[in-house]
C-alpha cells in the first residue's frame, strides 16, 4: 500500500492526502464554499514557501496555506498576471499574426508587449476597446488555465513554426536540457510561463480591469531591436476597487503638480535645460519658506551650515567610491584652455592633452567629510552637524524626468553628523525626533522602514552588522518601530556604502512618497581617511550619519502640491491674500487695507482691474489664493472687508483689524506659533 502524505494546515491539523493530490482537493474536502474561493496555494516542502497553481500536486509532505480573495497581496499579484496573459491571448485572437513577448503584473495592473502584424500599423488607443470585448469574452468562457513542463527543444520548435521569433529567440538562450514551462488558456492557446496562475479565466472578474494606454517599446529595452507596442492595463479583484482606483487617478490628475504649477504661474521646465527648473516669482516664494522653516529648524537643532563647491577633482570621487559606482550618473567636465590660435574674438576652450577631470557633484557626502578633516577634531567636538542647501546634478535618463519629482538639478536639505560609536543611536533618536515635527507641521503621516545590506557594498560584515542594529535600537527608542509607523525592514535596498531609515509619507489621497532618510556609514570615513583624536589620545574614525528630511526642495515642494491640490496652507501660499475692488470708487481704500497688510508681514496683491467681482473671484481662486477681501464703498465707509476663503462658500465681513489678526496668525509658519 502507498503510503499517504501529510498535508499540515494553518489550524494546526494534518491530512492524510493520496500522492498525486492538489491544494484544490483538500479545498474541496474542506467544504464547497473554500473549493469555490481558493485561488491558489502557499506550499511548503520543507525548502521553503511557494506560491503555486491549486491544482498542481503535491510532491512530499508539505506545510499548505491556500489563498483567496481575502488574501489580497497575493490574489492582486495572480489576477493581474492572469489579466496580462488574457490580453496577450485578446490581441493574438483578434489580430492573427501578431507577436508576443512577455508581460508582468505590475504595482496597479499590468502590460504586454507586443508586434502587430506586418499588414497593420502598430496597435493604438482605437484597438482598446475591441481588445478589452475580447478579454472579457475569455474571461466568461472560465477557460482552465494548466500548467505543463515542456524541454527548451520543444519550446523553441513551437514558436519557430508560429513565426514567434521573439519567443524563439529567448528560448534559444535558456540552457539546454532545462526544463521549461507553459500554461494553457484552453485547448487552444498558450504562454511560456513560470506562473503561477489562478485555476481558470472564470476566476478573474470581467469588470474589474480597464486597458489604460499604449506607448512605444523596444524587445528586450534595447532602442537598437525591433519596436513593439506595450499596452498598459489596471486590473483588480473587483468592479469596486477598480471604480476606485479610477478615482484615485482621476483625483490625481487634477492634483497633476506640473499643471497646477502652470495655472499658479510657479515655474516651468523647457528643452533648453532638461531636467532643471525655472522657478517664477511665485513658485520662488514657497522655495523660501520651505528653506527659512528648514534653516530655523536645524539652527534649533544645533546644526551648523556650510557652503561645499559644485565641482570636485574626479580623483576625489574615485577616492569616495562614487566613481565607481555612480559614474555614469554624473557629469564630468575637463579643465579647459584657450584656443591660441583661434583668430581674435574666435577663441574657443579646448581639452589639453593632460587635463585634469573635475566632477558637479551628485551629492555632497564627500565634500562635507573634506570640511570635518580640516584642523584636528577632538572626542569633545563631537558630535558635530554640517548642514547644507546644497545643489546637485544627476545625469538622470531623459525618459525618467518628470516635473518636480525627477530633475536633473536638485537642492537638498542635506546634513551630515560626524559622531562616536558611542553616540550613533542617540543622533539617530535625535533625528527621528526632528523629523516626526517636520512632517506632522506639514498634516503628513508617515511609515518608517529599514533599508538592509544590498549584494554588493563596501563594508566588513561586522560593520553592517552594527550599523543596522544600531538604527533599530534608535527606532526603537524613539517608540517608532510599531504598528502605527509600519515598521518594516527591507532586505537587500539599503545604499552600497550604508544601511538607511526611509521616512515615506502619506498624502490626501492615500499615495505614498519616500522622502527623508538618515544611513549609518563607516566606508567613507575610512574611504577619505577621516579621523578624531579620542580620549586615548589615538586616532579614531567618526561614525557619519548622512540624512535629509525634505530629500529634495523639487520633489518635497511637487508633493506639497499635489498633496493640498494647489491649497497650500497660508504660511505656503505665495500670495496669501488679494484685495479686490467692487467699484473704483474704492480704490483709496484697497490701497490703505494693503499697506496695512503689507506692514503686517502679509504678502498682499491689489486687484483693482474694472472687471466684475465674479470674474475676480474665479480668476484668484484658480490661482489658489487663499484669502480675497472684497471692498466697495460700504466696506470703505465702514472701515471693513468682505473676506472670502477659498473653499467656503460664504464670505465674513469683519473690520480690518479683525481680518489683519486672523491673516497674521494664519500666515504664521507653525514651528513659530
Amino acid at each position: 500500500m502507498t503510503e499517504l502524505l501529510k498535508i499540515s494546515l494553518p489550524d494546526g491539523s494534518v491530512r492524510e492526502v493520496a500522492h498525486g493530490s492538489t491544494p484544490a482537493d483538500i479545498a474541496a474536502a474542506i467544504g464547497p464554499g473554500l473549493a469555490k474561493a481558493a485561488l491558489a496555494a502557499r506550499v511548503d516542502h520543507g525548502s521553503g514557501e511557494e506560491l503555486r497553481d491549486l491544482n498542481r500536486p503535491f510532491e512530499g509532505d508539505a506545510q499548505l496555506a491556500l489563498v483567496t480573495a481575502r488574501d489580497e497581496d497575493d490574489a492582486l499579484e495572480l489576477a493581474r498576471h492572469d489579466f496580462a496573459h488574457v490580453l496577450a491571448e485578446a490581441v493574438q485572437a483578434l489580430y492573427p499574426g501578431t507577436q508576443i513577448t512577455f508581460g508582468p503584473s505590475t504595482e496597479d495592473g499590468f502590460y504586454y508587449d507586443v508586434k502587430a502584424p506586418d499588414n497593420r500599423e502598430p496597435f493604438s488607443m482605437d484597438d482598446l476597446p475591441a481588445i478589452e470585448e475580447q478579454m472579457r469574452a475569455i474571461i466568461k468562457a472560465d477557460k482552465p488555465l494548466r500548467r505543463e513542463v515542456w524541454s527548451r527543444e520543444q519550446l523553441i520548435e513551437k514558436w519557430a513554426a508560429e513565426g514567434e521569433s521573439f519567443k524563439a529567440e529567448w528560448a534559444r538562450e535558456l540552457p539546454e536540457g532545462e526544463e521549461l514551462t507553459v500554461y494553457h488558456s484552453g485547448e487552444d492557446w498558450l504562454d511560456m510561463c513560470r506562473g503561477p496562475h489562478l485555476p481558470s479565466t472564470g476566476k478573474l472578474d470581467p469588470a474589474a480591469f480597464k486597458l489604460m494606454r499604449v506607448a512605444g517599446a523596444y524587445w528586450r529595452g534595447d532602442q537598437n531591436n525591433a519596436q513593439l507596442t506595450r499596452i498598459y492595463g489596471t486590473g483588480w479583484l473587483n468592479k469596486k476597487q477598480l471604480n476606485a482606483h479610477l478615482m484615485r487617478l482621476e483625483e490625481a490628475a487634477k492634483r497633476d503638480h506640473r499643471k497646477l504649477g502652470r495655472e499658479m504661474d510657479l515655474f516651468h521646465l523647457q528643452e533648453e535645460a532638461h531636467g532643471s527648473v525655472f522657478w517664477h516669482p511665485q513658485g520662488y516664494k514657497i522655495w523660501r519658506e520651505l528653506e527659512a522653516y528648514m534653516r530655523r529648524k536645524m539652527d534649533a537643532a544645533d546644526y551648523r551650515e556650510i557652503k561645499t563647491p559644485q565641482l570636485m577633482d574626479v580623483r576625489q570621487w574615485e577616492q569616495s567610491g562614487h566613481w565607481g559606482k555612480y559614474a555614469e550618473n554624473m557629469f564630468a567636465v575637463p579643465d579647459m584652455v584657450p584656443d591660441v590660435n583661434a583668430d581674435e574674438g574666435k577663441a574657443a576652450p579646448v581639452v589639453a592633452d593632460d587635463a585634469d577631470w573635475m566632477a558637479i557633484k551628485p551629492m555632497n557626502c564627500p565634500a562635507h567629510v573634506l570640511v570635518f578633516k580640516q584642523g584636528i577634531t577632538s572626542y569633545r567636538d563631537l558630535p558635530i552637524r554640517l548642514g547644507e542647501m546644497g545643489c546637485c546634478h544627476r545625469n538622470e535618463p531623459h525618459g525618467a524626468l518628470h516635473g518636480l519629482m525627477r530633475v536633473r538639478q536638485f537642492t537638498q536639505d542635506d546634513a551630515h553628523i560626524f559622531c562616536t560609536e558611542d553616540q550613533v543611536v542617540d543622533e539617530v533618536r535625535k533625528f527621528c525626533a526632528l523629523a516626526d515635527q517636520v512632517y506632522r507641521d506639514f498634516g503628513f503621516t508617515y511609515h518608517v522602514k529599514l533599508a538592509l545590506r544590498p549584494e554588493q557594498r563596501f563594508g566588513s560584515d561586522a560593520d553592517w552588522d552594527k550599523a543596522e542594529q544600531e538604527l533599530r535600537d534608535a527606532v526603537a527608542e524613539a517608540g517608532m518601530n510599531t504598528e502605527e509607523f509600519g515598521w518594516e525592514e527591507l532586505p537587500g535596498e539599503g545604499a552600497f556604502y550604508a544601511p538607511k531609515l526611509e521616512w515615506h509619507l502619506t498624502d490626501a489621497i492615500g499615495r505614498t512618497w519616500q522622502v527623508g532618510t538618515i544611513q549609518g556609514d563607516r566606508v567613507l570615513p575610512e574611504r577619505l581617511d577621516a579621523n578624531y583624536i579620542g580620549e586615548d589620545g589615538d586616532k579614531h574614525r567618526p561614525v557619519m550619519l548622512h540624512r535629509a528630511i525634505f530629500g529634495s526642495y523639487e520633489r518635497f515642494i511637487g508633493i506639497l502640491i499635489e498633496h493640498f491640490a494647489g491649497k497650500l496652507p497660508v504660511w505656503l501660499a505665495p500670495t496669501q491674500a488679494v484685495v479686490a475692488t467692487i467699484v473704483s470708487d474704492a480704490d483709496d481704500y484697497a490701497n490703505q487695507v494693503v499697506g496695512q497688510l503689507k506692514a503686517a508681514g502679509i504678502r498682499v496683491a491689489s486687484d483693482l482691474r474694472n472687471e466684475k467681482i465674479n470674474y475676480k473671484v474665479r480668476e484668484h481662486s484658480l490661482a489658489k489664493v487663499p484669502h480675497l477681501l472684497v471692498v466697495g464703498k460700504r466696506e470703505a465707509e465702514e472701515g471693513t472687508v468682505a473676506v472670502r476663503t477659498l473653499g467656503e462658500q460664504h464670505q465674513k465681513v469683519m473690520s480690518l483689524d479683525e481680518a489683519i489678526t486672523m491673516l497674521r496668525t494664519a500666515a504664521t509658519a507653525p514651528d513659530l506659533r
